[in-house]
């Protein structure tokens, strides 16, 4: 999967370069990455890995889905490498820090980008970094599921540019919208493990070295505000100052004002401050 993604990351540059995409393909790809990466960031992560907010049951469950189709890997698997890469944060038994595990430099780097998937996915232990998963009979279910909605997630942009267009729109709806959003949504997330735990901006004392990328802000959608989330790992805004773009937090935002999302945890200032470096 690692190499199937560089592969289209470079069929898809060099098809952008020689004959460009149309409106529906953009529209295809945007809605796609929209969906599956708030799956992650908003899902996967912000909800069932820190339990930053509330919202129904059934919301969780597709959240749950959403991240599925992000091909990230199973929910609970997911959720317990990530609790993980918590409770070690670049120390020993961190599953991706680029400062242990491969040594520093570009072994560091590769390692916490990629290498990772390799040795260490999967192995943090379930029972002990998600046992509240585990005992939802639901999210279980999800979890076992997950290449059900990975082909999900590659039939509906093919669906999509079928119905809008054609033949070739329904290729190219799933060239754009799955394929590429695939492969282009790994490596962003990727460059969270591997840049944001090498360089950034630090603004708060942690014990680890996140850091704060803000260029990686939007495509990330919020998570690359990173040391802000070690800081403060259960806020569920990254982005804690006004210039700081967040669009996941904006989405919890608008769920909030639409009654869907409650309990939200967000950091005083005062505390913020006491914890500035």
């Amino acid at each position: 999967m690692i190499l199937l993604g560089f592969g289209t990351l470079v069929v898809g540059a060099e098809l952008l370069w020689r004959r460009g995409f149309t409106r529906v393909d953009l529209a295809i790809f945007i809605v796609m990455y929209a969906l599956c990466g708030f799956g992650i960031t908003g899902g996967y992560h912000r909800l069932l890995a820190h339990r930053s907010y509330e919202v129904p049951r059934w919301l969780t469950y597709l959240l749950a889905v959403q991240g599925s189709a992000a091909v990230q890997g199973p929910v609970i698997e997911w959720v317990s490498d990530h609790r993980k890469h918590h409770a070690c944060s670049d120390r020993p038994g961190d599953p991706h820090s680029p400062h242990v595990g491969a040594g520093e430099g570009w072994k560091g780097f590769w390692h916490a980008h990629a290498g990772w998937l390799l040795r260490n996915q999967g192995l943090a232990g379930e029972k002990l970094y998600a046992q509240d998963l585990l005992a939802d009979p639901m999210m279980l279910w999800i979890d076992r599921a997950n290449v059900l909605f990975v082909i999900l997630g590659l039939a509906i942009p093919y669906g999509l540019g079928y119905l809008a267009g054609s033949m070739r729109g329904a290729v190219t709806g799933l060239l754009w919208g799955g394929f590429f959003r695939i492969a282009l949504m790994h490596h962003v997330t990727f460059s969270v493990n591997s840049l944001c735990h090498i360089v950034g901006s630090r603004p708060f004392r942690t014990a680890d070295w996140s850091g704060n990328i803000g260029w990686l802000a939007l495509p990330t959608l919020g998570e690359s505000w990173h040391q802000n989330h070690h800081a403060f790992p259960t806020s569920a805004f990254h982005g804690l100052r006004w210039w700081q773009f967040d669009p996941t937090a904006m989405v919890i935002q608008l769920m909030r004002v639409l009654g869907l999302a409650w309990n939200i945890v967000e950091v005083p200032v005062d505390i913020q401050r006491r914890k500035a470096a």
